[in-house]
């Protein structure tokens, strides 16, 4: 720039002295400045302070040579402190040349221009809020600078801009809240630490309900809990520690369904310390908002059935884990058993303050939506089960082989329960289910094997596969006339003299047509795996016998059976013990049917009609 040129109201020495490569020079002339300024704002000079801002932006802090940029960036922080109180009218002419400063190469300026920013915010104090977006925006890339000295003075100017916004009740959060959202993503450390800063800070302002605008940065701080930085991870344990404590203070304000996906991401995490966090978020959330978390009640359990199997190593996750599922398993009622999944909804009161309430009127799909309803309101909030979900998650856990004991015990439980508490949704499910659940029988823990025939006797026995069974199983294994039920020898073969049969009717009215069903399909696999009816075979059959579900019509047909299969199946010392000890465990012994007639259980040898054993076998 020549000095030469006309740039009044500023005298000749003064652009002289702001070009100057001396600090002190240009300090001298910022002085200068400051008392033309004054005098302006005296005599009510509103187009010559204007002037004078330009020209410092214009032909100096915008300028190609960097004494140049130096000394605007001084100059208009003496217009601003000239201005005092008044320079919250020029705040954007003051501002935007020096932010754009902040991406200069040179640190030396970019130090100088978070000094004059400092000087700028200061003098204005409230006035620069309407500015904030800008503001820190410049200060976060600041935060992440190189230069130690540049990062010094950034911290400077970021203590006191929240000093400004703790004592201020103007801060505009719904137009930050995208900003916030965007930075909160930034891999740099310092960065992160900038944000997690400010949203502790933003925590603790009164007037500022930064809960609201949770769901939109939740998944960045789980991102941020994440960090190598021991100090990063604190902070922000801390300010989700804080978050959680307002959720639990103000369910009713808590935007449940729009986070509940972010938790289960996070609640698969590799990380041990996210994954324990967004454990305990998730079992607070199903605590808190109850049946609203119903719908992603199939994501929720893709997350937490694995961590029930883990060791010691993750001891907390397993136990958190393990509060969820219990607390999940509970939501689910009778009430959910509608015919019509798609229109039938479960209509609840909402309750904040219960454990079984809800907060959001949440679709049936596992999309974000929902709407918040304050603590006095008396609006309802509708959910539904996905029941379809739920199964295939159940079903993929049982079908894999990876899968730990105590997360296949968990499926199983929660199969007995959907069977117990929707057994007529449920039964639309019986035959996709059935063949894993055959499988399972083989498994080579006790306790599953326990659970496992827990869940086929309850859909042998369930009066609604009396109802559902009839069309939705209906198969070639399954026909009102005489069926034959045999088993097999100890070598896996049929005798054409020796085997004796069962010849009762599926149609009877007390009898569940998937017992008949699961019979043969028993049978078929102690047919073709040998071990199983040798090792498990009495074991099963007993455990079967024993359970309080069944009718008269299947207590007499299971009694002959667990005869023939301990004879068989390698346990003879158990078939010697009395079949009336046996009896007295189960239930209608003695009794009739409701004809008054015993049901007809004939035995014979050998084979005749239709259904050979040979080909059921």
């Amino acid at each position: 720039m020549s000095a030469e040129r006309d740039l009044s109201p500023l005298a000749p020495g003064v652009v002289r002295a702001l070009n100057d490569k001396l600090y002190e020079k240009r300090k001298v002339a910022a002085l200068e400045i400051e008392k033309l300024v004054r005098e302006f704002v005296a005599q009510a000079k509103t187009s010559q302070i204007k002037h004078v801002i330009q020209i410092l932006s214009q032909e100096f802090a915008l300028s190609l040579h960097p004494h140049s940029r130096k000394g605007g960036l001084i100059g208009l922080a003496a217009c601003s402190i000239a201005l005092g109180k008044d320079s919250g009218l020029y705040l954007k002419e003051l501002i935007e040349p020096v932010l754009t400063c902040f991406n200069d190469a040179d640190s030396r300026l970019r130090y100088y221009a978070c000094e004059a920013l400092y000087n700028i915010v200061k003098v204005a104090r409230g006035s620069v809020l309407p500015h904030f977006d800008v503001l820190f925006d410049g200060l976060s890339r600041l935060a992440a600078d190189p230069d130690p000295n540049v990062k010094s003075g950034s911290e400077l100017l970021d203590r006191l801009l929240k000093d400004i916004v703790t004592e201020s009740n103007q801060f505009d959060l719904v137009s930050f809240i995208p900003l916030l959202r965007e930075r909160i993503y930034s891999n740099n450390q310092y960065a992160r630490q900038f944000i997690i800063s400010w949203i502790l800070v933003l925590e603790s302002v009164p007037d500022i309900n930064l809960l609201d605008y949770l769901p939109e940065i939740l998944d960045g701080l789980f991102q941020i809990l994440g960090d190598n930085n021991k100090e990063i991870r604190k902070m922000c344990e801390m300010a989700l520690g804080e978050f959680l404590k307002e959720i639990k203070k103000n369910p009713s304000s808590v935007k449940f369904a729009e986070m509940a996906n972010i938790l289960v991401i996070h609640c698969q995490a590799a990380d041990d310390l996210i994954q324990l966090t967004a454990m305990c978020w998730m079992r607070e959330f199903i605590q808190l908002a109850g049946r609203v978390m119903l719908p992603y009640s199939s994501g929720i359990l893709t997350a937490v059935l694995p961590c029930l199997s883990y060791d010691d190593r993750k001891k907390n996750i397993k136990q958190v884990a393990n509060v969820c599922n219990q607390s999940l398993m509970k939501l689910v009622i009778p009430e959910d058993d509608e015919m019509d999944e798609a229109r039938q909804l479960t209509t609840i009161l909402a309750e904040p303050t219960s454990a079984s309430s809800g907060f959001l009127d949440v679709s049936s799909d596992s999309s974000f939506s929902g709407s918040v309803f304050t603590a006095s309101s008396c609006e309802r909030t509708q959910v539904t089960l996905n029941l379809d979900g739920i199964v295939q998650v159940l079903d993929c856990h049982l079908h894999d082989t990876s899968t730990g004991m105590m997360t296949r015990i968990a499926v199983l439980k929660w199969l007995y329960h959907l069977y117990i508490k929707t057994p007529r949704k449920m039964f639309r499910h019986t035959d996709s289910l059935l063949p894993n659940l055959l499988r399972t029988l083989s498994d080579e823990s006790d306790e599953v094997i326990l659970k496992d025939l827990e869940v086929l006797a309850e859909i042998a026995s369930s009066p609604a596969g009396q109802t559902e069974g009839r069309g939705a199983s209906d198969s070639s294994d399954v026909q009102p006339n005489l069926v034959e039920l045999q088993v097999p020898d100890r070598a896996g073969q049929l005798s054409s003299s020796g085997m004796k049969g069962l010849e009762c009717s599926p149609s009877t009215p007390t009898m569940n047509s998937y017992f008949h069903k699961f019979m043969i399909n028993l049978l078929k696999r102690f047919s073709s795996e040998r071990k199983l009816l040798e090792a498990r075979g009495p074991f099963i059959i007993r455990d079967i016998t024993l359970k309080q579900t069944w009718g008269e019509h299947e207590t007499q047909v299971l009694l002959l059976w667990e005869k023939k299969v301990l004879s068989k199946g390698g346990g003879e010392h158990e078939a010697a013990l009395s079949t009336s000890e046996r009896r007295k465990h189960l239930p209608f012994h003695g009794r009739h049917t409701p004809s008054g007639r015993r049901p007809q259980i004939r035995l014979y040898h050998g084979s005749h009609s239709e259904h050979n054993p040979a080909d059921i076998l």
